[in-house]
């Protein structure tokens, strides 16, 4: 099975006229099974921002899975009473009303839940029920299944990040993740492309986390400035690999800028 993951593509700040429709020739041409979107699909929660959103995702030939990010709840200083009691209005109006989609195929099974709530500023926030939907989802899929969780925060801090966000109750989500067996986690904010397996104990569960840079925005962060990447995901029988896409606009197409595999079952990188 074949994903692409996109992160934060920030309509109302795209970096370049011709990026979207690069990316979407791109994925389309790849024959991916799915599109996994993990948040920040506008910049203001924008009408125009969203419309702009619902196109490009029509555009997709294969089956999209989404998630909101902080971006897509309305601006404090826009509409503050719609921010705090119905954050994700325009959302579920242009994108979707499911806050918890799925998608199964081949072997993998995928569960995208919401981090974006308007009570917070950027990092975010996990309820109980959506740590409860991590676990009830999983356990019910058959041993052997490949397990992908889609959120927009991370969960747990990356030493190779420096001082990054942290999603409210991230700790506890990480926890639901682990004994519910996923293996990976696809998210972003943090607009850095970056991969790391992370085990923690006493589960002794090896999960890798995929942070997607910034796939069409002007805002790439840290050494990733004014750079955009997306992922793609190849998952097969004995392992798994993520490929790391760089758009290069002086050709105006994404390059391969590295490739991890892991093994899945011995863990190896």
């Amino acid at each position: 099975m074949k994903i692409a993951h996109l992160s934060d593509i920030h309509f109302g700040r795209i970096a370049y006229p011709e990026i979207v429709d690069v990316l979407l020739r791109e994925v389309n041409a790849m024959g991916v099974d799915l599109v996994a979107v993990s948040g920040d699909l506008t910049q203001r929660a924008r009408p125009a921002q969203y419309q702009a959103a619902r196109a490009m995702l029509d555009a997709f030939e294969a089956p999209t899975l989404v998630v909101p990010g902080n971006h897509d709840v309305y601006a404090w200083w826009h509409r503050p009473l719609m921010r705090v009691f119905r954050p994700l209005r325009r959302y579920r109006q242009y994108i979707t009303g499911d806050l918890a989609p799925t998608f199964e195929h081949d072997g993998v099974a995928v569960l995208g839940i919401n981090s974006a709530y308007g009570r917070t500023v950027k990092g975010g926030w996990i309820g109980a029920a959506a740590r409860s939907r991590v676990e009830s989802y999983f356990a019910g899929r058959n041993a052997g299944v490949f397990k992908i969780l889609v959120v927009h925060h991370h969960l747990t801090k990356l030493q190779a990040l420096g001082r990054h966000d942290v999603v409210g109750r991230g700790r506890k989500t990480l926890q639901a993740a682990l004994r519910a067996g996923v293996d990976l986690i696809l998210c972003g904010h943090l607009h850095v492309s970056h991969i790391e397996p992370v085990e923690v104990r006493p589960a002794r569960h090896r999960l890798v986390i995929a942070s997607a840079g910034t796939a069409t925005s002007d805002r790439g962060r840290k050494p990733h400035r004014r750079t955009n990447f997306y992922n793609v995901v190849e998952v097969q029988p004995a392992c798994f690999a993520i490929e790391e896409r760089r758009y290069d606009p002086a050709a105006q197409r994404f390059v391969t800028e590295r490739r991890t595999r892991f093994d899945r079952e011995a863990g190896v990188r």
